[in-house]
């Protein structure tokens, strides 16, 4: 039914974390050069990845958010102070409170 010689090479895939040898086997059309094994013995085209969800601090909980960055944002604002729209809307109030 589909076109010859247009479709990639849609197959099954083993990829590897390299930064804790976390391997999972999915269907993909990545391009790949080398062959390796599972721990099954089951020989695939093999795609190694820096990171995976398995290592990725968002997905492992490790990953620090804004909230938790021990007041960066106040040091922040102590030492550049607050940004001149701001203190421009501080006198427009100031104003608007004095003109009452």
């Amino acid at each position: 039914m589909a076109k010859e010689g247009i479709h990639p090479n849609y197959r099954d895939v083993l990829f590897v974390d390299m930064s804790n040898n976390f391997e999972f086997v999915t269907r993909s059309c990545v391009n790949t050069k080398e062959m390796g094994k599972t721990k099954d013995g089951k020989e695939y085209p093999l795609f190694k990845l820096d990171t995976s969800s398995e290592s990725h601090p968002f997905y492992t909980g490790t990953q620090k958010s804004v909230n938790d960055m021990g007041g960066r944002v106040d040091k922040f604002f102590k030492k550049f102070g607050k940004s001149a729209a701001a203190k421009a809307e501080e006198a427009a109030k100031a104003e608007a409170a004095e003109a009452k």
